[in-house]
Order: structure tokens, then C-alpha cells, then sequence
């Protein structure tokens, strides 16, 4: 079974979260623990006041200040984390090793382990400081993957637009399933 981290920061971007929890609650083969910030909780009220952590059985929400959380520590099973959506103070303090919350610990757990990190922006556009943020972050092994939907498969909708990004992540994650559109296939 593949254990799985999901930060949900505090940047607009709920949806790709939602859209990601979505696609992988059928999958028995896969675990995935939740942590949000306090403004990521307050973003998914705002813009996912009806959906509830209750529709995805193989998640489990940990405190954000949680640090016996078991993706806190090196020697855990959890091999990869998604931090989706993105806000630019979080990847920030990920970028400068500042370990305050479980998001930034785990996100340094998986850095020092040289294990999968991606970390999905969702705030445009960018500064200098930004920039060299994603590189700090690019050098130290993580996967910079901005929210920035394709448009191939001309989507009719925001959901079908918000899943080009989801399935470009989960791709990332190893995760991918055979319903992904893949270019000229």
C-alpha cells in the first residue's frame, strides 16, 4: 500500500485538493494522510463548504500541530507528499527548513529522506523571492508543479480544467490511473 501525505495550504485552490482526495478515494491500494493550515481549513469552507472529509475513507486528518503524526519522522512508511495548494509563505518556509507545523516538518521529513515532495503553487505571479524559492526548493529534490491547467483537451468545465493539473500530479506521485488524457494518445 502506497502511504501518502496531502498539506492543504492556505492559498485559493481547494479544488485541486478536493479533486485529488476525489481521485483516489476508490483506491484501496493507496492511504493518504490529510493536514491543513488554519487558513487552508478556512479556504475549503469558503469554497468547499459542502464537502466533508467524511466521503474519503482511506484519508485521515491529522492536527496541524501534531508532530507525532507518523509522517513527522524519517523512519515512516509514508513515501511521498503533495502540498496542494501551494501559498508562497508556505513554500517559503519550506524553502528555509523552518519546521513550526506538521506540513513544514513533513515536508522537511521528505526532503532529508530523498523522498517524493511535490508542491503545487497556486499564486501568480511570481517575485524574485518566489523564484528562488522553487529553486532552493528544485535543488533539494522536491517537484515544483504550478496549478496551471492545460487546455488540449479543450475541458468543458472547471472541473475537467482542475484535472489536467490533478492528474499531472498524480502522475508525479506514481498514482496515475488509465483514465488520464495523455498528449496525442
Amino acid at each position: 500500500m502506497q502511504k501518502i501525505v496531502l498539506a492543504i495550504g492556505g492559498s485559493s485552490g481547494s479544488i485541486y485538493a478536493h479533486r485529488i482526495l476525489e481521485k483516489l478515494k476508490d483506491r484501496n491500494d493507496v492511504h493518504i494522510g490529510v493536514v491543513m493550515s488554519k487558513n487552508g481549513e478556512l479556504n475549503w469552507q469558503l469554497e468547499l463548504p459542502d464537502v466533508k472529509f467524511e466521503n474519503y475513507p482511506n484519508t485521515k486528518i491529522y492536527d496541524s500541530h501534531d508532530f507525532f503524526a507518523p509522517f513527522a519522522s524519517g523512519s515512516s512508511s509514508f513515501g511521498k507528499m503533495i502540498v496542494c495548494p501551494c501559498s508562497m509563505g508556505l513554500l517559503g518556509r519550506i524553502a528555509t527548513g523552518v519546521s513550526a507545523d506538521l506540513t513544514t516538518r513533513a515536508a522537511d521529513v521528505m526532503l532529508k529522506e530523498r523522498k517524493r515532495l511535490v508542491i503545487v503553487p497556486r499564486e501568480t505571479p511570481y517575485n524574485l523571492i518566489h523564484i528562488k524559492n522553487m529553486e532552493i526548493l528544485t535543488l533539494a529534490g522536491a517537484i515544483i508543479c504550478p496549478a496551471t491547467p492545460s487546455f488540449y483537451h479543450q475541458p468543458k468545465t472547471i472541473e475537467e480544467a482542475v484535472d489536467t493539473v490533478v492528474e499531472r500530479i498524480l502522475d508525479l506521485c506514481d498514482l496515475g490511473n488509465k483514465d488520464t488524457k495523455r498528449w496525442q494518445e
